[in-house]
């Protein structure tokens, strides 16, 4: 007999035993399958451990397992987690904070998928012209493919498919190859120095791209390459820049340093250049060799990308290059409108068309992203634009029984767009799906069917399950520290009030601007010493306004340069110096971290030199780097960390076996330094490196200059940090803390300070601590602006610049200014309803 549903109910929960990952400490807890699950604790605590690192690692792991070997080493995996056991855990997908920042190619309309629609309806709604220029009324023949014969001169003609609209495609301009801009080689960039000679690699390209074999083969070819180059004559500089693609044998060392003969291909200085551009398919790798071009707007296509077929076709009037530089608003509006606009035998199929984009277009707009053009470059997109797409990207796939874990989907998301993010995770429920968010917005959490808190503290101090309830339940936990933010009577302004009319009383920066992008032309003042906040929804100009029209405008007048184009005039009243502080990753690989960037670690190189020990080997300050000092790790090269092939899966970094992850060697180890201070343990300096800041601060007690530089540290909420940690794998608002600790006590009356969403991956207890650095910026004289969405940093400034009323053409006009207690009065500002 077969065995019924209720001998075996159907799990609802993912059962997590013994989770270890990065901080966690034996976790176990249920995980509500079906639901909306948020995990919330303070920065570090290890929420992202938990969520990332056990949920979504072994779902997609085990997903994977089941491929094929074959197809798993084509794919990136995730290692196995440090958990005694994950039952019942579905298959999984990540939307990452970071999303990867998407290739040259892709535009808002492709990455969306909804230029895939706009291309249809161009291919089977349009007047497409004949080759001779005429144009014929949509016609149902091009669905059913038969050739279109025109009526004023006869000729046949096969209709054109979606495919002759993609600029990925047959639709491609030919000058461009459908990037809308022309890059040519800029010959004078190639060699920059002529006064080194080839072997010391005057040409550019040829170093930057290691075509070093070039060298000796253009010495076959008679070109000296010993001498400067300005030396050279006309035809050997021919030869470098432009000669001939020529095959010369040389003679080319082996690793080993043993030679070998090479029959190698000569490509000139220009060529390799113009190689280096073909194979560019990223951003990044576009970076690398746009020192060497000069780009242009496409004069063929105008920058459109297509070629002049694909702008040829019109559907009610316009082209498609014309509704693709329209708003998702608008060109919604104007998709809805073609059904009644078609021949009758067309209308069920343009209505099929419309209503399919028209879902994907809503949910979009939902998520607040209607401001944004068709065409827009996906890699000019914001991280929280990158994943509001990738989230509706998931919506529209209508899976089901997958585990679906959001980090921080809240960024960049104004308090009016958090209900559409709502709403589209609630579309992924009801299709059978769980979701676990990883947040710290009150409005997110509050809406969660459960909630997981862990803590209590940071690093070595959290990795708990503090609290795992429903919302309203949590309310009765004393341990949760996030409930006293997600009832009513959650904690409002921690900075002193400031009346409104004293806020300008210490001077006032005063901004005048033409239009630029969709932002008007506007006159905006700034209160001086004060920490003012610009807000609105997204696309409503508050970069542009900040970032692309004040910051440029005050660092040109410091100068004495040109004021930007669309800037008419700026009054600095003193400000000399502007910092713009932003999230972005502090170094790019592990050799950077907290105690380099801090500079303690310097502090700490030349106090273990001084040391007995160090003396009697000789040692000074230089040999205690570990990235180029005689005490590193040989195995690691200092790294701490060394990557395994695995042939037939993708390569692994494991921590280095030789050195455990120190980075240094054992002769580092038993170099100690004793504090003076009583009590005080011997310790080297690669144990202090494993310290975290608190646990190191008494450990350099005696060392002035480190100590302090640590206790800010400490101040700014980062106590919980290594003092080996690497600086890229930090989050944004832990970067950002990071890179204002060097500022935070200085006289700083002629500075301006600028951060873009300073409150990004921070608890709502964070929040209070980054308020108390920004207040102490602001008593050193420091003016300070924050680009603003969260309401616990709008409601403690001193001054708020709200634009709008919307995004993108919709937007771009200062709404409302004053105090917070003023704008949450101000019927029309769309944040003030948020702040009473």
């Amino acid at each position: 007999m077969t065995p019924s549903r209720a001998d075996h109910p159907v799990p609802d929960v993912i059962r997590v035993r013994g989770a270890r990952v990065n901080n966690l400490r034996d976790v176990d807890v249920d995980v509500p399958l079906n639901r909306l699950v948020s995990i919330a604790g303070v920065s570090g605590s290890g929420k992202s451990s938990l969520a990332l690192g056990v949920l979504y690692a072994e779902g997609s792991r085990r997903y994977l397992e089941a491929l094929s070997t074959y197809t798993r080493r084509r794919l990136t995996q995730s290692a196995r987690a440090a958990v005694d056991s994950v039952e019942h855990v579905p298959s999984a997908l990540a939307l990452r904070q970071r999303p990867a920042i998407p290739g040259v190619r892709s535009t808002f309309g492709t990455s969306t998928e909804l230029l895939n629609s706009v291309r249809l309806i161009f291919s089977r709604l349009g007047h497409h012209q004949c080759p001779n220029g005429h144009r014929l009324d949509p016609t149902i023949d091009v669905a059913l493919d038969l050739p279109l014969t025109c009526p004023v001169c006869d000729v046949v003609f096969g209709p054109p498919s979606a495919e002759s609209f993609a600029f990925n495609s047959e639709g491609a301009c030919p000058r461009c190859e459908g990037t809308g801009i022309v890059r040519d080689v800029d010959d004078s960039t190639l060699v920059p120095d002529e006064s080194l000679s080839i072997d010391d690699g005057a040409v550019a390209p040829w170093a930057m791209f290691g075509l070093v074999a070039n060298a000796k083969v253009v010495a076959e070819m008679g070109v000296r390459t010993d001498v400067p180059f300005r030396d050279l004559t006309a035809a050997e500089r021919e030869t470098v820049l432009a000669g001939p693609e020529e095959k010369r044998v040389i003679l080319y060392p082996s690793k080993s340093g043993k030679l070998f003969e090479l029959n190698a291909t000569y490509r000139n200085a220009h060529q390799s250049v113009v190689e280096a551009l073909r194979k560019a398919e990223t951003e990044k790798g576009l970076g690398r060799i746009r020192g060497f071009l000069s780009v242009q707007t496409c004069p063929d296509c105008h920058g459109t990308r297509l070629s002049t077929l694909a702008r040829s076709t019109l559907v009610a009037g316009i082209t498609l290059p014309e509704a693709t530089a329209m708003t998702l608003d608008d060109v919604t509006e104007w998709v809805q409108a073609l059904p009644t606009q078609m021949p009758e035998n067309m209308t069920a199929m343009a209505a099929s068309i419309v209503t399919q984009m028209v879902e994907t277009a809503q949910m979009l707009i939902g998520l607040g992203l209607g401001y944004l053009t068709l065409d827009r470059a996906s890699p000019t997109l914001s991280t929280g634009e990158r994943q509001r797409v990738q989230l509706s990207r998931a919506v529209r796939n209508r899976t089901t029984g997958v585990l679906y874990v959001l980090d921080e989907p809240s960024i960049g998301l104004h308090p009016s767009n958090i209900d559409g993010l709502i709403a589209v995770i609630h579309n992924l429920l009801r299709d059978g799906n769980s979701v676990v968010v990883v947040d710290h917005d009150a409005q997110v959490l509050s809406k969660a069917d459960w909630l997981i808190e862990i803590g209590p503290g940071s690093g070595m101090h959290g990795g708990t399950v503090i609290a795992s309830s429903t919302v309203a339940d949590l309310a009765d936990n004393p341990h949760s520290l996030i409930a006293p933010y997600l009832g009513p009577d959650a904690p409002g302004r921690i900075r002193p009030d400031l009346a409104a009319g004293t806020v300008f009383d210490e001077g006032r920066l005063r901004l005048s601007t033409t239009p630029i992008h969709t932002v008007h032309a506007l006159d905006v003042d700034i209160p001086k010493g004060r920490l003012t906040a610009v807000t609105g929804v997204s696309g409503s100009g508050k970069t542009t306004l900040v970032l692309e029209g004040l910051v440029p405008a005050l660092q040109a007048s410091a100068a004495g340069d040109p004021l930007p184009p669309h800037v008419t005039s700026v009054e600095p009243d003193g400000i000399t110096t502007v910092a713009v502080v932003d999230a972005a990753p502090i170094g790019v690989n592990v050799r950077s971290t907290v105690a380099t960037y801090s500079g303690v670690l310097d502090d700490l190189r030349r106090a273990y030199a001084a040391t007995p020990d160090a003396k009697e080997r000789g040692l000074k300050a230089g040999d205690f780097s570990y990235n180029t000092g005689s005490l590193r790790c040989p195995t690691c090269d200092g790294t701490g960390q060394i990557s395994l092939d695995v042939q037939f899966l993708p390569d692994v970094d494991i921590v280095c076996t030789a050195c455990d992850g120190s980075r240094y060697n054992p002769t580092a180890h038993d170099i100690l330094r004793v504090p003076k201070q009583d009590d005080a343990e011997a310790l080297s300096l690669p144990a202090v490196l494993r310290l975290t800041i608190e646990q190191a601060l008494p450990a350099v007690a005696d060392l002035k200059k480190a100590h302090s530089r640590l206790q800010v540290l400490a101040d700014l909420g980062l106590g919980y940090l290594t003092l080996g940690e690497a600086t890229p794998a930090l989050s944004g608002g832990e970067a950002q803390r990071l890179k204002l600790s060097g500022d935070i006590d200085r006289d700083q009356h002629g500075t301006l300070f600028v951060l873009d969403e300073p409150s990004i991956g921070l608890h709502p207890t964070d929040i209070r601590t980054l308020l108390s650095v920004l207040q102490r910026l602001v008593d050193h004289g420091a003016t300070v602006i924050i680009i603003e969405h969260d309401l616990d940093m709008i409601r403690n400034a001193d001054h708020i610049i709200d634009l709008g009323p919307g995004g993108g053409t919709a937007g771009g006009q200062i709404v409302a200014t004053g105090t917070p207690d003023q704008i949450a009065h101000t019927a029309h500002s769309p944040t003030g309803r948020y702040l009473t």
